[in-house]
């Protein structure tokens, strides 16, 4: 499949449940569930200032995409493995009674011939209505998702959020947003990429790539590959080459004002690693800031430690150790494509954008400053 790029401003898909007023002086309760290639995630939150609490979550490896890249097919073990899934989230947002929630799937029920059917399946034995949601809203998600983390020196941004199944790219212009009003302007694009002529100074998207590329689908294509280290640089230089389309591919970008977020497990999985961490620590992780040559040396470490020392190294954990060095390949690519002083780590996604997105639209919270 070739990289897609989205067609018109679209409009941000309503809410799958209808609202319910709350308890007296209590937020409402939402939800967001991303059912990806790899795994099966979930939040339950409440609005708090211009953010919000979460009141659950729900993680699981479910490698619902296992075999489809040979077969174009949701497997049965991979179906049956999802649903089981999902029914746990059924019952927490059972248990919460929460009525506001958006429950999407990506790039595997893109993909998958039979995704319907699926869609189908999960509906009459859960009662989940899931929406397969188009990359652009993907990206965009991604986008929102950061907002926070954008430094208030910022003029160039590009936000990498690497996936299961695909691989989303934005590059973002800041230049004309005052420094204060920069995290509302990111925050405001989950409405689209293109502003509507209400905002005054809005964030420019220069471009955005959604490459169908992701850790897992990125290892399948290259598992009759041996030798470690050879996989590893032809993944890396597969992904380089799906960049060509990228307008800011060939630019050569200053420094100064040029900031890249990465969002995905893979980057905070090198950063997990970096700081030495044993037990995962999110505070420690989310917004990290990691030169290149700190990025580089993990990647190293991991070449050397070979498929069994990677697998029982406690840094990466078992639902990681397949998938570390293929994700490793994409964040390679893009350091070597546009070479930074850092890069700002993202322990948040898809389903962090859902929730923001939803509650501003509700209007029950209010962006703040930028970071």
């Amino acid at each position: 499949m070739a990289p897609q790029r989205p067609r018109g401003e679209g409009a941000f898909p309503v809410s799958v449940e209808p609202a319910a007023s709350p308890p007296p002086g209590r937020a409402p309760l939402y939800a967001a569930l991303d059912l990806g290639t790899n795994s099966c995630r979930m939040l339950v939150a409440r609005p708090a200032g211009s953010g919000f609490e979460v009141v659950d979550s729900f993680s699981k490896t479910v490698q619902l995409g296992a075999g489809l890249e040979a077969t174009g097919r949701l497997s049965a073990s991979a179906i049956a493995r999802t649903l089981q899934a999902l029914r746990i989230c059924r019952r927490k947002l059972d248990r919460h009674q929460v009525r506001r929630m958006r429950l999407v799937a990506t790039e595997a029920c893109r993909r998958a011939r039979n995704a319907r059917d699926f869609m189908r399946m999960v509906r009459r034995e859960t009662g989940l209505k899931l929406d397969i949601i188009a990359p652009e809203e993907e990206a965009r998600l991604a986008v929102v998702s950061c907002a926070s983390l954008v430094s208030r020196r910022t003029e160039q941004l590009l936000v990498v959020d690497i996936g299961g199944g695909s691989t989303e790219l934005v590059w973002i212009d800041l230049s004309e947003v005052p420094p204060e009003a920069r995290m509302a302007a990111i925050m405001r694009l989950h409405e689209g990429f293109e502003p509507g002529p209400e905002v005054p100074t809005p964030a420019r998207v220069v471009d955005w790539i959604s490459v169908p590329l992701g850790v897992a689908t990125l290892r399948d294509q290259f598992r009759d590959v041996d030798d470690d280290a050879a996989r590893f640089a032809l993944m890396s230089w597969h992904f380089e080459e799906q960049l060509a389309d990228f307008s800011p591919y060939a630019r050569e970008q200053a420094r100064e004002g040029f900031q890249i977020i990465g969002t995905s497990g893979t980057i905070t999985t090198v950063a997990a690693t970096f700081l030495g961490l044993k037990r995962y620590d999110r505070s420690r992780v989310d917004g990290l800031r990691m030169t290149s040559d700190q990025i580089d040396r993990v990647i190293r470490e991991y070449l050397l430690l070979g498929p069994e020392g990677r697998r029982t190294d406690p840094r990466i954990g078992r639902d990681r150790h397949t998938l570390i060095m293929s994700g490793a390949a994409i964040l390679q690519a893009l350091m070597r494509v546009w070479p930074t002083d850092r890069m700002s780590v993202a322990d948040r996604g898809l389903r962090e954008g859902l929730l923001y997105a939803q509650m501003s639209r509700d209007g029950v919270i209010v962006p703040g400053g930028g970071a």
